[in-house]
């Protein structure tokens, strides 16, 4: 038989974390426990075992029943490789070595179960949306992989004043620090509250990582049966787990 399909060979990589392609995840089970958002498998070889995370302890159950619903994570363990996938969105893929970064929680699609996480307020004090701009914190030592709806940019917050829509900003590095902006004029001149009415307001040495769209995350996060809040970072993000 002859194909053109070679060029689709699995990779040979044996890092724990690898891109098979630019929108889907190789996960070698062998040297790791993944956490990964729920329904994200496409295909796995080997003896693989799939179960609910949890909601990470009271602690976390409590922020969750307080900044609403989101997506769910599954634990996933085994020998062999599990590849993982979200809508064909691009995968970007960050090793923490005793770090942290803050993320969307719909734009988490794995990490490495040894990271831990809670969820945290982003953009500093009360916020005109009820329940305030929720994200999810990732700390520690370890592979994590991130979507975005599209080619992202990244961008150096020490370089310039730096804003970006909720929905579109995907992670942000430990350094940089987060306040909420609401262009007043912005929503005069439109007449009716917008999305670009409030904004996160980038400062500190460090980088924001920007999704070339707000419309995907956002569209499944609704049909999840979640809160929208002003974004992906909104209400819904911070209950990122289901009890």
């Amino acid at each position: 038989m002859q194909t053109t399909l070679a060029q689709y060979n699995e990779t040979q990589s044996q890092d724990s974390f690898a891109l098979q392609n630019s929108k889907l995840l190789k996960v070698r089970l062998d040297q790791v426990t993944v956490q990964a958002k729920l329904g994200s498998m496409v295909a796995y070889q080997g003896e693989v075992g799939f179960e609910h995370a949890g909601s990470g302890g009271m602690s976390k159950m409590l922020k969750k029943a307080v900044t609403g619903d989101g997506q769910a994570l599954m634990k996933v363990t085994g020998t062999g490789e599990v590849f993982l996938a979200d809508a064909a969105q691009d995968i970007h893929l960050i090793y923490l070595e005793d770090d942290q970064i803050t993320c969307n929680g719909p734009n988490v699609l794995a990490f490495e179960a040894g990271i831990d996480w809670d969820i945290q307020r982003s953009g500093g004090g009360a916020s005109t949306l009820a329940g305030g701009l929720y994200s999810m914190a990732l700390k520690g030592t370890g592979w994590v992989a991130v979507i975005s709806d599209g080619p992202p940019v990244l961008l150096n917050v020490a370089q310039a004043p730096t804003f970006a829509d909720a929905q579109a900003a995907i992670t942000w590095s430990s350094g940089v620090q987060t306040a909420l902006k609401t262009d007043v004029n912005l929503k005069s001149l439109i007449g009716k509250s917008s999305g670009e009415t409030i904004q996160l307001a980038f400062s500190g040495q460090g980088w924001v990582l920007v999704q070339p769209s707000e419309g995907q995350v956002a569209a499944m996060t609704a049909g999840s049966g979640g809160g929208s809040g002003a974004g992906g970072i909104g209400g819904s993000i911070g209950g990122l787990l289901r009890g």
